[in-house]
């Protein structure tokens, strides 16, 4: 009887392995030209396949923070993929030469907009992709070229023959929006946005991302969402170590410290947000 229920146990774990490794995505290590002003950068990205979905499917880029990849991307990639949604998270500071951080990441957020979009093209011309669901979701650094990049002043050139279906954007320093030169959130694509933001931010005070969304005019305003976390401090869904950085850009550009606090209820509403986001977004 023992070896009877022994492999029976065996043959039930097999068959939950193999139940198992077909939620798995198809995991690839990929690379890309960007154009940049004087130069080209070859940047890598980590390209992730929903198996047993119908073809073409909807796409998301991910856009790391200052700090660079960490399980953030992940976290929501997985729920992402297995609602059969592709996803490519690039790592803009490899190719670059960066090691990441506030003190190690590029001069300006404006910089890796290209990146945004040469990912958006490399997905677009996927025969398993569906070019016109493609959005971008971004953290912080990576947040705030999601926002950029649902503005007309930086699309691509006329002859870019694609644009984002929505833009998503966590904790993305809302202060710095139609203030400083650059930062002009105005005159949008008209594709959905996103905004996702913390209570107990250090870049910003409670109410700074919801004026920013009340400052803008009406045809833009009505493109622009915003949640707000309460009790949650910035890069609320990464889900590591509680950390404190130095940022030239905190505490509405007066410089400080940032605390990075770590928020698993909040975490998982936000993804959860995310992809119902999302959903809506692929279906219009």
């Amino acid at each position: 009887m023992s070896k009877q229920i022994a492999l029976l146990c065996g043959m039930l774990l097999f068959t939950m392995k193999v139940v198992a490794d077909t939620q798995q995505p198809y995991i690839y290590y990929v690379n890309f030209p960007v154009t940049l002003l004087e130069s080209e950068i070859t940047v890598s990205a980590q390209y992730r396949l929903p198996r047993n979905i119908e073809e073409p499917m909807p796409a998301v880029v991910i856009l790391h923070s200052s700090g660079g990849i960490d399980r953030t991307g992940k976290f929501y990639a997985r729920k992402l993929n297995r609602a059969g949604i592709a996803t490519l998270e690039l790592d803009m500071w490899a190719a670059r030469g960066l090691l990441g951080g506030t003190q190690n990441r590029p001069s300006s957020v404006q910089e890796t907009i290209p990146d945004a979009f040469a990912a958006l093209a490399y997905l677009a011309n996927k025969p398993e992709i569906d070019s016109e669901r493609i959005a971008v979701l971004g953290f912080s650094w990576g947040g705030v070229v999601s926002l950029l990049s649902a503005t007309q002043q930086y699309a691509p050139a006329n002859d870019f023959p694609y644009q984002f279906a929505a833009h998503i954007a966590h904790y993305p320093v809302c202060w710095a929006y139609n203030f400083l030169p650059g930062f002009e959130l105005n005159n949008l694509t008209g594709a959905p946005v996103l905004i996702q933001a913390a209570e107990f931010d250090d870049y910003d005070l409670p109410d700074t991302c919801e004026n920013l969304v009340d400052s803008l005019s009406n045809e833009d305003r009505e493109y622009v969402s915003l949640n707000m976390y309460k009790n949650a401090y910035h890069a609320w869904d990464r889900l590591e170590q509680e950390l404190v950085v130095d940022d030239i850009f905190a505490h509405l550009g007066q410089g400080g410290s940032v605390t990075l606090s770590p928020n698993r209820k909040q975490a998982f509403k936000s993804r959860k947000k995310v992809l119902k986001f999302l959903k809506a977004a692929f279906e219009q």
